[in-house]
């Protein structure tokens, strides 16, 4: 008898977008994946994810709250109080039955609700508890990120649900600590629960703060006023409130002889997964993707092919979406398959893909803005205008209209299409920091 749960969850596809012919000899074959998740799924069919659902009808969930107390909160109060309410309207849109804690950190990490190393769960009581709890939050000491997500984790790993996940907000540069000790804490949460980071202010360290969410499979963004955090932090809530799987893994098979060159995340944001593969199995790896609700992201994967004569076909790789099975085996949800052809048609073998060659120009978009703003920070101003006027080239042709929208507020341009512009005498602070920040977020392609 067919068990239908009393909520949807999702049901996972998989397609595969490629050009498969190759020329005589050809070796390198690329692919999109685009993998989407739509809810209305029911347990045991074929592509369904497994349920996650507590008996309250919301997913089995945690969540920690990580609120910077450092001084230089204080500088303006208007962080502090931002922070304040920030956490206030992250804690007001947690669905009942959530587990949830708040976290102060300074130097050390500080559980500020509910205390005693638990979570509390949520519930109109608790929710005022925790708000109330709140006000006592004051600005004053250091900044050791690593002692915050350490202090997340426990209480985390404490709870018996499926879905656990961090907001962290910092406004200063992680200065009590060394950087090996923040990338130790990183490797010790990776895999436990995703993260969603916030620098607000201008003070802070962007590849510090992109850097944990990266580690840690969330989003990173620039509040640059804080007036406002708070609808950032609901917004970041209510998308954490609707993740329904968790542990989700893109495992990609080969067949003897083919080597992967990259795998990489490049909708909603580019992610190079490649050096975060964990073997599964004789020729076959998985590579995190973190929690999903309803949603869909891209993936590129790129792999080397034996060398092969004309009319020879064969299965490049086997992409397919799995979860951790209550046996310790890993159930597939879906899966596509990425093929190669040697062809004599010039036509057929030399044509490129449109969807690989839209993301193979945002990966390269997220990179030229990296290396544009390192160069114009060395002083490098002519590396800095070849760099960021190469961005701006990418940005018009592939119509991200947010990226050249960011773009225009650090150079002057002169001809998108040719990528002319001039750097910009003077340049805000925060625009600059927010280029960096969302350099990696790409646009899906034109239909």
């Amino acid at each position: 008898m067919a068990i239908f749960s009393k909520s949807p969850v999702p049901q996972f596809t998989v397609d595969v977008y490629q050009n498969a012919y190759l020329p005589e000899g050809g070796r390198e074959v690329n692919a999109i994946a685009t993998v989407t998740a739509t809810g209305g799924g029911t347990i045991g069919t074929a592509v369904s994810a497994p349920h996650l659902y507590a008996a309250g009808g919301g997913p089995s969930a945690a969540v920690a709250v990580m609120v910077d107390c450092s001084g230089s909160m204080d500088y303006p109060p208007t962080k502090m109080r931002g922070a304040r309410d920030a956490t206030a309207a992250a804690v007001d849109a947690l669905r009942d039955g959530v587990h949830f804690a708040v976290i102060g950190g300074t130097h050390v990490a500080t559980e500020v609700y509910p205390g005693d190393g638990r979570l509390a769960v949520a519930s109109p009581q608790t929710r005022a508890q925790a708000k109330e709890a709140l006000r006592k939050l004051s600005a004053g000491g250091g900044t050791a990120i690593g002692t915050w997500l350490r202090l997340a984790d426990r209480l985390l790993a404490a709870a018996d649900v499926s879905i656990r996940h961090g907001i962290l907000l910092t406004d200063g540069r992680n200065e009590h600590e060394s950087p090996d000790d923040l990338r130790a804490a990183l490797d010790a949460c990776a895999g436990r629960f995703t993260c969603d980071a916030r620098g607000v202010g201008t003070d802070w360290e962007v590849k510090e703060v992109t850097g944990i969410a990266s580690a840690l499979l969330g989003t990173a963004d620039i509040v640059a006023d804080p007036a406002g955090l708070a609808a950032d932090f609901t917004r970041m809530m209510e998308a954490a409130m609707g993740k329904e799987v968790a542990d989700v893994s893109l495992r990609l098979w080969t067949p003897m002889g083919v080597e992967i060159v990259f795998v990489k995340q490049v909708a909603p944001t580019v992610e190079d997964l490649t050096g975060r593969r964990t073997e599964a199995g004789p020729r076959a790896g998985d590579y995190p993707t973190g929690s999903w609700g309803d949603e869909s992201r891209d993936y590129h994967v790129c792999v080397r092919v034996p060398g092969a004569e004309i009319g020879q076909e064969m299965l490049a790789a086997r992409v397919s979406l799995v979860v951790p099975a209550a046996d310790g085996t890993a159930q597939t949800l879906s899966q596509g398959l990425v093929r190669a052809v040697w062809t004599d048609d010039m036509a057929a073998s030399t044509s490129i893909n449109p969807q690989v060659a839209h993301y193979t120009g945002q990966a390269e978009l997220a990179q030229v803005i990296q290396q544009g703003l390192d160069a114009r920070k060395l002083g490098d101003l002519d590396g800095a205008t070849a760099k960021l006027g190469r961005a701006v080239q990418l940005a018009s042709a592939s119509g991200n209209e947010d990226t050249a929208r960011l773009l225009s507020k650090v150079v002057d341009v002169v001809d998108a299409t040719t990528g002319t512009v001039r750097l910009k005498a003077r340049v805000a602070e925060a625009d600059e920091m927010t280029l960096e920040t969302r350099s990696t977020i790409t646009v899906r392609v034109k239909k």
